[in-house]
Protein backbone atom coordinates (compact mmCIF):
# COMPACT_ATOMS: atom_id res chain seq x y z
CA UNK A 1 0.00 0.00 0.00
CA UNK A 2 1.42 3.42 -0.96
CA UNK A 3 2.06 6.32 1.36
CA UNK A 4 -0.73 8.39 -0.22
CA UNK A 5 -3.23 5.60 0.45
CA UNK A 6 -2.10 5.24 4.07
CA UNK A 7 -2.51 8.99 4.65
CA UNK A 8 -5.75 9.42 2.69
CA UNK A 9 -7.79 9.87 5.88
CA UNK A 10 -5.44 12.50 7.34
CA UNK A 11 -5.55 16.23 6.69
CA UNK A 12 -2.88 17.80 4.49
CA UNK A 13 -1.44 20.73 6.46
CA UNK A 14 1.24 21.77 3.97
CA UNK A 15 1.06 21.26 0.22
CA UNK A 16 3.74 22.44 -2.19
CA UNK A 17 3.08 22.03 -5.91
CA UNK A 18 5.58 22.55 -8.74
CA UNK A 19 7.54 25.16 -6.80
CA UNK A 20 10.20 27.04 -8.78
CA UNK A 21 12.31 29.78 -7.18
CA UNK A 22 15.21 31.99 -8.24
CA UNK A 23 17.79 34.22 -6.60
CA UNK A 24 18.44 36.63 -9.43
CA UNK A 25 19.09 34.56 -12.53
CA UNK A 26 20.05 31.44 -10.56
CA UNK A 27 17.38 28.76 -10.13
CA UNK A 28 17.31 27.49 -6.52
CA UNK A 29 14.29 25.16 -6.38
CA UNK A 30 13.22 23.29 -9.50
CA UNK A 31 9.67 21.87 -9.69
CA UNK A 32 9.41 20.76 -6.04
CA UNK A 33 6.14 19.13 -4.90
CA UNK A 34 5.34 17.58 -1.51
CA UNK A 35 2.62 17.10 1.10
CA UNK A 36 2.84 17.18 4.90
CA UNK A 37 0.11 15.29 6.75
CA UNK A 38 -1.38 16.11 10.12
CA UNK A 39 0.44 14.61 13.11
CA UNK A 40 3.62 13.55 11.34
CA UNK A 41 7.25 14.55 11.61
CA UNK A 42 8.27 15.46 8.08
CA UNK A 43 11.99 15.89 7.38
CA UNK A 44 13.52 17.90 4.53
CA UNK A 45 17.00 16.50 4.06
CA UNK A 46 19.88 17.38 1.79
CA UNK A 47 23.47 18.52 1.71
CA UNK A 48 24.74 22.07 1.93
CA UNK A 49 23.34 24.16 -0.92
CA UNK A 50 20.61 21.65 -1.77
CA UNK A 51 17.82 24.21 -1.26
CA UNK A 52 16.31 22.80 1.93
CA UNK A 53 16.48 25.99 4.03
CA UNK A 54 15.25 27.97 1.02
CA UNK A 55 12.24 25.65 0.79
CA UNK A 56 11.52 26.33 4.46
CA UNK A 57 11.58 30.10 3.86
CA UNK A 58 8.96 29.74 1.13
CA UNK A 59 6.78 27.54 3.33
CA UNK A 60 6.91 30.33 5.91
CA UNK A 61 5.90 32.84 3.19
CA UNK A 62 9.04 34.89 3.75
CA UNK A 63 9.65 34.95 -0.03
CA UNK A 64 7.45 34.78 -3.12
CA UNK A 65 8.29 32.04 -5.66
CA UNK A 66 8.82 32.35 -9.38
CA UNK A 67 6.00 29.88 -9.97
CA UNK A 68 4.07 27.12 -8.23
CA UNK A 69 1.77 27.11 -5.21
CA UNK A 70 2.14 26.63 -1.44
CA UNK A 71 -0.81 25.96 0.86
CA UNK A 72 -0.30 26.01 4.63
CA UNK A 73 -3.20 25.12 6.94
CA UNK A 74 -5.52 25.46 3.98
CA UNK A 75 -4.35 28.93 2.94
CA UNK A 76 -2.58 29.81 -0.30
CA UNK A 77 0.37 31.70 1.16
CA UNK A 78 1.63 32.91 -2.23
CA UNK A 79 -1.53 34.92 -2.83
CA UNK A 80 -2.39 35.87 0.75
CA UNK A 81 -2.43 39.47 1.97
CA UNK A 82 -0.03 40.51 4.76
CA UNK A 83 -2.90 40.65 7.27
CA UNK A 84 -3.89 37.07 6.36
CA UNK A 85 -0.30 35.85 6.74
CA UNK A 86 -0.10 37.59 10.12
CA UNK A 87 -3.09 35.57 11.35
CA UNK A 88 -1.74 32.36 9.82
CA UNK A 89 1.64 32.71 11.54
CA UNK A 90 -0.06 32.72 14.93
CA UNK A 91 -0.78 29.03 14.28
CA UNK A 92 2.85 28.27 13.38
CA UNK A 93 5.96 28.01 15.52
CA UNK A 94 9.52 28.33 14.22
CA UNK A 95 12.75 27.22 15.87
CA UNK A 96 15.69 28.86 14.13
CA UNK A 97 19.08 27.22 13.58
CA UNK A 98 20.98 29.52 15.95
CA UNK A 99 18.17 29.70 18.51
CA UNK A 100 17.71 33.41 17.70
CA UNK A 101 16.98 34.39 21.29
CA UNK A 102 17.20 38.12 22.04
CA UNK A 103 20.41 38.58 24.01
CA UNK A 104 19.04 41.53 26.02
CA UNK A 105 16.10 39.49 27.37
CA UNK A 106 16.05 36.68 29.90
CA UNK A 107 15.00 33.20 28.81
CA UNK A 108 11.55 33.74 30.30
CA UNK A 109 11.13 37.12 28.59
CA UNK A 110 12.11 35.55 25.25
CA UNK A 111 9.48 32.85 25.63
CA UNK A 112 6.77 35.28 26.70
CA UNK A 113 7.41 37.58 23.72
CA UNK A 114 5.02 35.84 21.24
CA UNK A 115 2.28 35.95 23.87
CA UNK A 116 2.82 39.67 24.39
CA UNK A 117 2.69 40.30 20.66
CA UNK A 118 -0.33 38.17 19.82
CA UNK A 119 -2.55 37.84 22.91
CA UNK A 120 -4.25 39.99 25.54
CA UNK A 121 -3.31 37.69 28.43
CA UNK A 122 -2.20 39.20 31.72
CA UNK A 123 1.49 38.98 32.61
CA UNK A 124 0.97 36.40 35.36
CA UNK A 125 -0.79 34.02 32.97
CA UNK A 126 1.95 34.50 30.36
CA UNK A 127 4.63 33.72 32.95
CA UNK A 128 2.81 30.53 33.92
CA UNK A 129 2.56 29.47 30.28
CA UNK A 130 6.27 30.16 29.75
CA UNK A 131 7.19 28.07 32.79
CA UNK A 132 4.97 25.25 31.56
CA UNK A 133 6.76 25.19 28.19
CA UNK A 134 10.17 25.32 29.90
CA UNK A 135 9.04 22.33 31.96
CA UNK A 136 8.11 20.48 28.74
CA UNK A 137 11.57 21.03 27.22
CA UNK A 138 13.40 20.09 30.44
CA UNK A 139 14.44 23.61 31.47
CA UNK A 140 12.28 24.27 34.52
CA UNK A 141 13.75 26.98 36.73
CA UNK A 142 15.94 28.55 34.00
CA UNK A 143 13.61 31.43 33.11
CA UNK A 144 15.74 34.09 34.83
CA UNK A 145 18.98 33.22 33.04
CA UNK A 146 20.24 35.23 30.08
CA UNK A 147 20.90 33.53 26.71
CA UNK A 148 24.65 34.12 27.19
CA UNK A 149 24.51 31.88 30.26
CA UNK A 150 23.11 28.89 28.35
CA UNK A 151 24.95 26.05 26.64
CA UNK A 152 24.29 25.25 22.98
CA UNK A 153 21.83 22.51 23.84
CA UNK A 154 20.00 24.72 26.33
CA UNK A 155 19.69 27.47 23.70
CA UNK A 156 18.08 24.99 21.32
CA UNK A 157 15.66 23.85 24.04
CA UNK A 158 14.75 27.42 24.95
CA UNK A 159 14.16 28.20 21.28
CA UNK A 160 11.80 25.21 21.05
CA UNK A 161 9.96 26.41 24.17
CA UNK A 162 9.41 29.81 22.55
CA UNK A 163 8.31 28.19 19.28
CA UNK A 164 5.58 26.16 21.01
CA UNK A 165 4.44 28.65 23.67
CA UNK A 166 1.27 29.45 21.69
CA UNK A 167 0.52 25.75 21.04
CA UNK A 168 0.90 25.98 17.25
CA UNK A 169 -0.61 23.44 14.88
CA UNK A 170 2.63 23.45 12.88
CA UNK A 171 6.19 23.54 14.20
CA UNK A 172 9.02 24.30 11.78
CA UNK A 173 12.63 23.63 12.80
CA UNK A 174 15.80 24.60 10.93
CA UNK A 175 18.68 22.28 11.90
CA UNK A 176 17.46 21.91 15.52
CA UNK A 177 20.23 19.51 16.55
CA UNK A 178 23.13 20.74 14.41
CA UNK A 179 26.33 21.93 16.06
CA UNK A 180 25.73 19.86 19.19
CA UNK A 181 27.62 16.89 20.57
CA UNK A 182 26.02 13.50 19.78
CA UNK A 183 24.42 12.99 23.19
CA UNK A 184 22.84 16.46 23.31
CA UNK A 185 21.76 16.16 19.65
CA UNK A 186 20.04 12.84 20.43
CA UNK A 187 18.27 14.51 23.38
CA UNK A 188 16.96 17.27 21.08
CA UNK A 189 15.68 14.62 18.64
CA UNK A 190 13.84 12.90 21.49
CA UNK A 191 12.43 16.24 22.60
CA UNK A 192 10.99 16.93 19.12
CA UNK A 193 9.17 13.59 19.18
CA UNK A 194 7.93 14.27 22.71
CA UNK A 195 6.62 17.71 21.74
CA UNK A 196 4.80 16.24 18.75
CA UNK A 197 3.11 13.63 20.93
CA UNK A 198 2.43 15.82 23.97
CA UNK A 199 1.13 18.88 22.13
CA UNK A 200 -0.44 17.14 19.12
CA UNK A 201 1.56 19.14 16.59
CA UNK A 202 2.72 18.49 13.07
CA UNK A 203 6.46 19.04 12.70
CA UNK A 204 8.54 19.99 9.66
CA UNK A 205 12.30 19.72 10.18
CA UNK A 206 15.16 20.79 7.91
CA UNK A 207 18.41 18.93 8.51
CA UNK A 208 21.52 17.59 6.81
CA UNK A 209 22.19 15.10 9.61
CA UNK A 210 21.36 11.57 8.51
CA UNK A 211 21.18 10.00 11.97
CA UNK A 212 18.81 12.68 13.24
CA UNK A 213 16.63 12.53 10.12
CA UNK A 214 16.26 8.75 10.27
CA UNK A 215 15.46 8.85 13.98
CA UNK A 216 12.65 11.40 13.98
CA UNK A 217 11.06 11.22 10.52
CA UNK A 218 7.74 9.61 9.73
CA UNK A 219 8.32 10.67 6.14
CA UNK A 220 11.04 12.64 4.41
CA UNK A 221 12.20 14.20 1.17
CA UNK A 222 15.75 14.40 -0.13
CA UNK A 223 16.78 17.50 -2.08
CA UNK A 224 19.86 17.91 -4.23
CA UNK A 225 20.72 21.04 -6.23
CA UNK A 226 17.15 22.26 -5.86
CA UNK A 227 15.55 19.08 -7.19
CA UNK A 228 13.48 16.64 -5.18
CA UNK A 229 15.10 13.22 -5.55
CA UNK A 230 12.82 11.04 -3.45
CA UNK A 231 9.87 11.22 -1.04
CA UNK A 232 8.86 8.46 1.36
CA UNK A 233 9.26 6.76 4.70
CA UNK A 234 12.71 6.24 6.21
CA UNK A 235 12.85 2.72 4.80
CA UNK A 236 11.72 3.83 1.36
CA UNK A 237 14.44 6.48 1.28
CA UNK A 238 17.09 4.06 2.56
CA UNK A 239 16.15 1.60 -0.17
CA UNK A 240 15.84 4.16 -2.96
CA UNK A 241 17.32 3.10 -6.29
CA UNK A 242 18.32 6.70 -7.05
CA UNK A 243 22.13 6.73 -7.33
CA UNK A 244 22.45 10.29 -6.05
CA UNK A 245 20.36 9.46 -2.97
CA UNK A 246 22.60 6.48 -2.20
CA UNK A 247 25.66 8.66 -2.72
CA UNK A 248 24.33 11.16 -0.16
CA UNK A 249 23.32 8.46 2.33
CA UNK A 250 26.66 6.67 2.08
CA UNK A 251 28.71 9.89 2.01
CA UNK A 252 30.47 9.05 -1.22
CA UNK A 253 32.52 11.90 -2.64
CA UNK A 254 31.95 13.05 -6.21
CA UNK A 255 34.73 11.92 -8.51
CA UNK A 256 35.92 14.94 -10.47
CA UNK A 257 37.96 14.54 -13.62
CA UNK A 258 40.31 17.48 -14.02
CA UNK A 259 40.91 18.92 -17.45
CA UNK A 260 44.35 20.62 -17.12
CA UNK A 261 43.75 22.96 -20.06
CA UNK A 262 40.33 24.08 -18.81
CA UNK A 263 41.75 24.49 -15.30
CA UNK A 264 44.56 26.72 -16.57
CA UNK A 265 42.11 28.86 -18.55
CA UNK A 266 39.93 29.23 -15.46
CA UNK A 267 42.88 30.40 -13.36
CA UNK A 268 44.12 32.88 -15.95
CA UNK A 269 40.67 34.15 -16.86
CA UNK A 270 41.23 33.27 -20.50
Amino acid sequence: MGVEAVNSDRSVLVEVEHLVTHYGARKILDDVSLKVYEGEVFVIMGGSGSGKSTLLRYMLALERPTSGSIRVLGRDVVRSRPSELYELRKKMGVSFQSGALFSSMSVGENIILPLKEHTDLDLKTMEIMARLKLEVVGMAGFENLMPSELSGGMLKRAALARAVVMDPKLLFGDEPSSGLDPIVAAAIDELILRLRDALGMTVVIVTHQLESAFKIADRMVVLDSGKLLVTGTVEEVRNSSNERVQQLLNRRVDEVELDPEAYLKRLTGA
